[in-house]
């Protein structure tokens, strides 16, 4: 049986470790614990069918990883592990003009046609929508779609991994370099001690950058800072109330016991910076006041940072690269990691296993991020 070796246990690294180990194949999966790892800090709101992006391999992907979750959740039951952040919610998407909520309404129904996993999809008044989630400014409309759900992050990336290490699995922590023979990836030194592997797959979301650099190769991905606000509401039930998607660019949900989550920022020249920033989190609040006055009681908890691994397109990356045999990389999720995440790392176990994939490999190139250095 030939082994693996996976750089990086995000999201995407987790799952490709779990579809490989799954099926009986030798699996390491080395990760320094980086602080900022996207998984750990994002919320994950699980509802693209909504979405204004235009690029149809970017749709794709994230249509293919909404449907694969449940499938997924019950594999990961079936091992024991019950508890992985996910839950079917249902999302509205608000707006209080009449006129947008009927375009929307339009686009959803036009997209259910050949995403059935989207469930109801229907229109609510401000009355129904604000009794689905209280703390609502009176005057949205939403329309409701029982598909929608959210997912913890770094619970989800801890059941998959307990689910890797199931099936024989191991992890290791610490800092990782390549070893290369002869155009040939072996394995990785981790610590200064040598890992052998049939082939390496690098994961390693916005870091990989400097883990390509010896093999002159130019992996154009950049940070994008994302600064994520959690809040309590105290006494309130708040377990199932659905994903907000208000009108612009931020999001609004919840977890139970009166825990909610309110982001992001997508700041796109802030670098590697892990601090709190005042702009930042104005930002949110000012938006999230907006949309929900009634969490002005709420208490404020805590903010995360993570940085989003970003390609020249905002669109993922997967693939071998010759001429170096043994060698494969993915990255590039960005702000849908957690949509995209968990299916595009079964894809890229079948690539790793040379099995057939369900996605075309040249709408996701390599070649559209990577360059060979001069």
């Amino acid at each position: 049986m030939k082994s693996y070796i996976v750089v990086g246990a995000g999201i995407l690294g987790a799952s490709t470790a779990y579809h490989l180990a799954k099926t009986g194949a030798h699996v390491t999966i080395v990760d320094r614990g980086e602080p900022g790892q996207a998984t750990g800090a994002a919320a994950g709101i699980i509802c693209p069918w909504m979405t204004r992006r235009r690029n149809k391999a970017w749709y794709q992907l994230v249509k293919k990883g909404a449907a694969f979750y449940p499938k997924l959740i019950e594999e990961l039951k079936a091992l024991g592990e019950t508890e992985t952040g996910y839950a079917n919610v249902g999302a509205i998407r608000l707006h209080k003009d009449e006129k947008k909520l009927d375009q929307v309404l339009e686009i959803a129904l036009k997209r259910k046609v050949d995403a059935p996993e989207m469930g109801e999809v229907r229109k609510l008044s401000p009355a129904e929508t604000k009794a689905l989630f209280p703390p609502l400014h009176p005057e949205y409309g939403s329309i409701h779609i029982s598909g929608g759900a959210h997912v913890n992050g770094s619970v989800l990336c801890s059941s998959l991994i307990q689910a890797a290490k199931a099936h024989g699995a191991k992890i290791i922590h610490g800092n990782v370099n390549l070893i290369e023979e002869g155009q040939r990836i072996k394995g990785v030194t981790i610590q200064g001690e040598k890992w052998y592997g049939d082939k390496v797959i690098v994961t390693g979301g916005a870091w990989a950058k400097e883990l390509l650099k010896p093999l002159r190769l130019d992996f154009s991905l950049r940070p994008q800072k994302a600064q994520i606000i959690h809040l309590d509401l105290p006494g309130a039930e708040t377990g199932d109330w659905p994903v907000v998607i208000p009108p612009g660019n931020h999001y609004l949900l919840s977890f139970e016991g009166g825990r909610l989550v309110a982001g992001a920022t997508h700041e796109d020249h802030a670098g590697f910076d892990p601090r709190v920033t005042v702009g930042g989190v104005n930002d949110i609040l000012e938006k999230l006041l907006e949309t929900a006055p009634g969490l002005s009681e709420s208490t404020f908890v805590e903010t995360r940072v993570g940085f989003r691994p970003i390609t020249p397109d905002s669109v993922p990356v997967m693939g071998e690269w010759p001429p170096y045999e043994g060698l494969l990389i993915a990255n590039g999720l960005g702000a849908s990691g957690l949509t995209a995440g968990p299916y595009l790392g079964s894809q890229l176990a079948n690539l790793a296993l040379e099995k057939e994939l369900e996605v075309n490999l040249g709408d996701y190139a390599l070649s559209k991020a990577i360059q060979v250095m001069e």
